[in-house]
């Protein structure tokens, strides 16, 4: 049962040894055809220390993106433990979660999810805004990360004018913008050409190390998986060393 919790503790930053990310006994099922439930992950654990880059690699339909969405709040186990920082998402209320998620979590996707009516700089912008930073610090940290990426000169143009690459290193900036403890990123290169591909691995990988922040990738790309410390296979519900 969900409490009525709506401010998280604070994260801890994993300097004290405390995983960024941690599953412990996680379920999901979802229902199937009538009195059958489809169990997608089975009592799976996992565990991600500070600054750490594991991949997760399996067959499509495997659970990558439920076991990335679980990890990151989006989504709430049938059964199982996730914390965030040491803190138990289950103790947290729908709000609660979101903040969490908010602050300790960034994201990349295969498809960038840009808002489409905002330029680059505002939709790095908008998970700051979100948390209710002051404008004005969010934009020079916003700004920063996009020079980082290589699209300073693209500030004022709005994802329809970027290519799909250009698109995806705005994502890559939005998802560091809250400083998170860990970035999740689904198939972050599966929509991209082989040069746009390199050159987002190279961005996620250079600035996970620059900002010291945990990398969770979840692909069918060999040469990206190859570039994580650890690899990991989602088969039957449970993860396994590659």
């Amino acid at each position: 049962m969900q409490s009525a919790t709506t401010e998280p503790a604070r994260p801890a930053n994993g300097a004290d040894g405390t995983p960024v990310l941690e599953a412990r006994g996680l379920t999901r099922s979802y229902l199937g055809m009538p009195g059958r439930g489809i169990e997608v992950l089975r009592g799976l654990d996992f565990s991600l220390a500070a600054g750490e880059a594991v991949a997760i690699v399996g067959a499509s339909g495997s659970g990558k993106s439920t076991l990335l969405h679980l990890l990151g709040a989006l989504d709430r186990p049938t059964a199982g433990i996730v914390r965030v920082g040491g803190v138990d998402i289950s103790t947290l209320d729908d709000e609660g979660a979101a903040a969490l998620r908010n602050r300790s979590v960034g994201f990349v996707f295969q498809f960038h999810h840009l808002l489409v009516d905002f330029t680059a700089l505002e939709n790095a912008m908008m998970p700051g805004l979100i948390r209710g930073d002051r404008p004005a610090r969010v934009r020079e940290r916003a700004a920063g990360l996009l020079e980082q990426v290589g699209l300073g000169h693209r500030f004022g143009h709005r994802p329809g004018q970027l290519s799909g690459g250009e698109q995806q290193r705005v994502a890559v900036a939005r998802s560091l913008v809250n400083r998170p403890l860990a970035v999740l990123a689904d198939e972050p290169t599966g929509n991209l050409d082989a040069r746009a591909s390199r050159q987002v691995q190279d961005l996620l990988f250079g600035l996970r190390t620059r900002h010291r922040v945990a990398l969770v990738v979840a692909t069918h790309n060999r040469e990206l998986a190859a570039r994580a410390e650890r690899v990991l296979r989602l088969r039957e519900g449970v993860l396994e060393d590659a």
